[in-house]
C-alpha cells in the first residue's frame, strides 16, 4: 500500500507552515532516516526524516508552499513492488491543504508512518507521520477513513479506545461511538473579550499619497508576534512596578569572575560573563525566593512551576525569539551565560527547535545594551510576569549624608493581575534587588 508523508506538526501550537525545500525527488529511493524535507513556521526551520523507506512516487507540493496545514499529505512514498500508478488520481490541487478524502468509486490505500519510541525520538528533528500530538503530547494512532469520520461527526478522536493494531483507531470504533453516544468535542468557547484588529490595510494606505511609502508584506514571524502582543495587551489586564538597583558590588564580582576564567589554547578566555547572565540567575532564584509570583494564569486556575524557566527575549530580524533557560535557579552562571549564546547565535538562523522557545512562566527583556534607561515589556503569554531591564548609569545618591557615586539600572515587572497582585508583585523585587546589590547571594 502507499504511504502518505504528511506535514508535522512542529509544536503543539502549529496549524500550518511553509514547505520550504525538498531534498528528494520524484523516484529517488528513500531510506528510514533520510532527510527528505525543510519545514518553516513563524518560529524555526527544521528538517523532516522519513520514517519508512520506499521510492517518492509524487510531490504534492511543491517547494516554497506557504499556507500547508498540519497532516496534509505533502507526499506518496510508494513501497516495494508499487508503482505511481498505484497512487491513483488527484484532481483537485487544493488537496495540498488537507488530507485527500477517498473517491466513492475507489478507496486510496493508506499507510501510517511507523510510530517511534520514547527513546528514538530526537529534539531536532520531526518525523512525518499521520498522527497529531495531543496537548499532553502523547499521540493519536488512527486511520485516516477513521479521522474523517469522527471530525464529520465531530467527535473527539483522543477519546476513543482503538480496537486496531497497538490500540489504533479504525472505522468500527468511530461507528461504535455515534451509535452509543460517548462524548462528543465540546464547542469552542468563545472569549467574552473582542480583540480587535484595528484598520484594515486598506484604510490605512488611503492616509497616505500612493508613491510616499514602501509596501512590505508582514512574513510569518512579524504576523505572528503582532497577534500575540494584541491579545496580551487586550486580554492580560497589566500593571507596572519600578525599582532601582544598584550594580556596583555586581559589576565587582563580574570582573573578578571573569578575571579568573581559564585560557584556551588560543589564549583566550573560556567564558566571559556578561550582566544580563546574572539578572537570568538573580530572577531564577526570585522565583523560587517568592513561589507565589512564578504563576501562570489558567482560566479556571492558576498554575505554580516548581522550577524556574525563564525565557530571554532575543531580538532577530522581522520579530523576536523568546528562549527558555530551563531550570535557572540550579545552573550556575557559566551554564547560563553558554545557554543563552547559544539560543542567541541559533535565534537568528532559526535554528531553535519549538521546545527551546515555548513554555517558562516568566521572562527578561533587556534592552540596556541600546542605552534605554527604562520601559515596561508587554507579557508574553501564558506567562504570569516579565522584567524589563534598563542600561546601567552612573548616578548620584546620599548615603549616611554623604554625597557619593554608583551606578544604578532601572527594573520594571510586568505583571499579569489576575495571577500576580501588586503587593506580590512588590515583594518579588524586593528580593530582586537584594540579590542583585549582593551577589554573593546567588552564588550561596
Amino acid at each position: 500500500m502507499t504511504i502518505n508523508i504528511t506535514m508535522p506538526a512542529l509544536s503543539p501550537t502549529m496549524e500550518e507552515g511553509t514547505l520550504a525545500k525538498w531534498h528528494v525527488k520524484e523516484g529517488d529511493f528513500i531510506s528510514a532516516g533520510d532527510i527528505i524535507a525543510d519545514i518553516e513556521t513563524d518560529k524555526a526551520t527544521m528538517e523532516v526524516e522519513a520514517v519508512d523507506e520506499g521510492v517518492l512516487g509524487k510531490i504534492l507540493v511543491p517547494e516554497g508552499s506557504e499556507g500547508v496545514k498540519v497532516n496534509a499529505v505533502i507526499a506518496i512514498l510508494l513501497e516495494e513492488g508499487e508503482s505511481a500508478k498505484d497512487i491513483g488520481e488527484i484532481s483537485d490541487a487544493s488537496e495540498i491543504r488537507e488530507v485527500p478524502k477517498p473517491a466513492a468509486d475507489k478507496k486510496l490505500a493508506v499507510k501510517e508512518a511507523k510510530p517511534k519510541t520514547a527513546n528514538e525520538q530526537t529534539t531536532s528533528t520531526t518525523k512525518t507521520t499521520q498522527t497529531p500530538t495531543l496537548k499532553t503530547g502523547e499521540r493519536i494512532f488512527a486511520s485516516p477513513l477513521a479521522r474523517r469520520i469522527a471530525k464529520e461527526a465531530n467527535i473527539d478522536i483522543s477519546l476513543i479506545k482503538g480496537s486496531g493494531p497497538r490500540g489504533r483507531i479504525i472505522k468500527v470504533d468511530v461507528e461504535k461511538v455515534i451509535k452509543e453516544g460517548l462524548p462528543i468535542k465540546a464547542k469552542p468557547i468563545k472569549s467574552s473579550i473582542a480583540v480587535s484588529s484595528g484598520m484594515s490595510n486598506e484604510a490605512v494606505k488611503a492616509l497616505y499619497e500612493i508613491g510616499t511609502y514602501e509596501e512590505r508584506k508582514n512574513d510569518g514571524m512579524r504576523t505572528v508576534v503582532a497577534e500575540r502582543l494584541t491579545e496580551a495587551k487586550q486580554t492580560i489586564p497589566h500593571f507596572y512596578l519600578t525599582i532601582e538597583c544598584q550594580l556596583d558590588n555586581l559589576l565587582k564580582a563580574r570582573a573578578e569572575i571573569n578575571a579568573s576564567a581559564p585560557k584556551n589554547k588560543d589564549g583566550k578566555p573560556e567564558f566571559k560573563l556578561s550582566v544580563n547572565d546574572f539578572i537570568v540567575k538573580a530572577w531564577a532564584l526570585t522565583l523560587q525566593k517568592v513561589p507565589e509570583g512564578n504563576a501562570t494564569w489558567a482560566g479556571d486556575s492558576i498554575l505554580y512551576h516548581k522550577v524556574s524557566d525563564v525565557a530571554v527575549a532575543v531580538a532577530v530580524p522581522g520579530g523576536l525569539f523568546t528562549p527558555v533557560v530551563r531550570a535557572a535557579e540550579s545552573k550556575t552562571l557559566r551554564q547560563i551565560s553558554a545557554e543563552i549564546k547559544d539560543y542567541a547565535i541559533r535565534a537568528k538562523s532559526k535554528k531553535l527547535a519549538p521546545h527551546e522557545y515555548q513554555g517558562g512562566s516568566s521572562a527578561i527583556s533587556n534592552l540596556g545594551m541600546f542605552g534605554i534607561k527604562q520601559f515596561a515589556a508587554v507579557i508574553n503569554p501564558p506567562h504570569g510576569t516579565i522584567l524589563a531591564i534598563g542600561t546601567g548609569s552612573e548616578r548620584v545618591y546620599a548615603k549616611n549624608g554623604e554625597i557619593k557615586t554608583g551606578t544604578f539600572m532601572d527594573v520594571t515587572l510586568s505583571c499579569d493581575h489576575r495571577a500576580v497582585d501588586g503587593a506580590l508583585g512588590a515583594l518579588m523585587l524586593d528580593a530582586f534587588k537584594k540579590m542583585i546589590e549582593n551577589p554573593v547571594m546567588m552564588l550561596a
